[in-house]
């Protein structure tokens, strides 16, 4: 019987805890995988009713819980707990901080762990590369290295570009409120691309890719795929045409305000969109396509939802 170990349970890692419970129960009992969830100490003694009902949720699905800190903890210290399971999936984020990245890979090589699925759900760091912007993705390029330079364990990047709702958050600046009208930005220009997928679309690859298809490698997934231009048509006929103002930030433009504020992650990003490679792909290469899993287009997203910029 397989063991399959979850690290964190945010944004990401709780669509892809059901979504694995989900497709588990499908498994016949003899076979199917044991699920385990990574959380902090603090996170499964908070007295927060919200974190007490969001774990016992976990627990409900047949998920087990194991404490530990990834923080505070050693690569050595966390390779211990790793080295109990088959597979280990990261959905830790970038809140850890920098190091925290490279350090999860060191502990999985070093408990010898089978396969990996390490926290690169985002644009294509090959493509990017590690110093665009600053160097942002720097440490991500990193663990690519570290992983491609072994053949012991297994691993499997998903491709996702960004979630789709960061697309439409305020601190972002692709689309903004602006009085009771809102305001639509290109990053770069209007024929820019950008590909984006729901956190809970990842969350079905994932369970696919870890209980089924078993590929290694890159692998790419994408909600939907589109200009800000056909960004911006959308929210136009989600709003009304004449609620919507249009914009461009030109690179240019986008590289001296970086430049003045030089440690900014969101300035940051909106330099590596506004370059426009690797941000982007074609559905036809995507394994949602390629296995026929329905995913959320940006459409379909926006007619969910009340409000356009922000909470839905």
């Amino acid at each position: 019987m397989s063991s399959i170990l979850i690290l964190g349970a945010g944004e990401l890692g709780l669509p892809i805890i059901h979504s694995l419970a989900q497709l588990s129960s499908t498994i016949p009992p003899s076979s199917r995988p044991v699920l385990t969830v990574l959380l902090r100490p603090s996170t499964i003694s908070s007295p927060s009713p919200s974190k007490s009902k969001e774990i016992a949720s976990i627990q409900n699905l047949g998920v087990n819980i194991l404490a530990a800190d990834i923080s505070t903890s050693t690569a050595s210290e966390l390779a211990s707990h790793f080295k109990k399971y088959r597979t280990i999936i990261s959905c830790t984020g970038f809140s850890g901080g920098a190091g925290t990245q490279m350090k999860l890979a060191q502990a999985v090589l070093e408990a010898d762990v089978s396969h990996y699925y390490p926290w690169q759900f985002g644009v294509d760091y090959d493509i990017i590369g590690p110093d665009a912007a600053g160097g942002l993705f720097r440490e991500q390029c990193q663990v690519r290295e570290l992983l491609r330079a072994q053949d012991t364990t297994k691993w499997t990047i998903v491709s996702t570009g960004m979630f789709t709702s960061f697309l439409f958050e305020p601190f972002f600046g692709v689309v903004d409120q602006a009085g009771e009208d809102v305001v639509v930005r290109a990053l770069g220009s209007w024929d820019n691309q950008v590909t984006v997928t729901t956190p809970e679309d990842i969350g079905r690859v994932v369970a696919e890719l870890v209980l089924q298809d078993g590929r290694t490698g890159v692998v790419y997934t994408a909600g939907d795929t589109l200009s800000y231009q056909q960004v911006a048509e959308l929210v136009e006929q989600k709003m009304g045409k004449e609620k919507v103002r249009k914009e461009i930030w030109a690179l240019d433009y986008l590289r001296a305000e970086l430049g003045q504020d030089p440690e900014n992650a969101i300035k940051k990003y909106r330099v590596v969109f506004a370059e426009g490679k690797g941000v982007s792909w074609k559905q036809d290469v995507t394994l949602n396509h390629v296995r026929g899993i329905q995913t959320t287009d940006v459409r379909s997203f926006l007619a969910s939802r009340k409000n356009i910029v922000g909470q839905p």
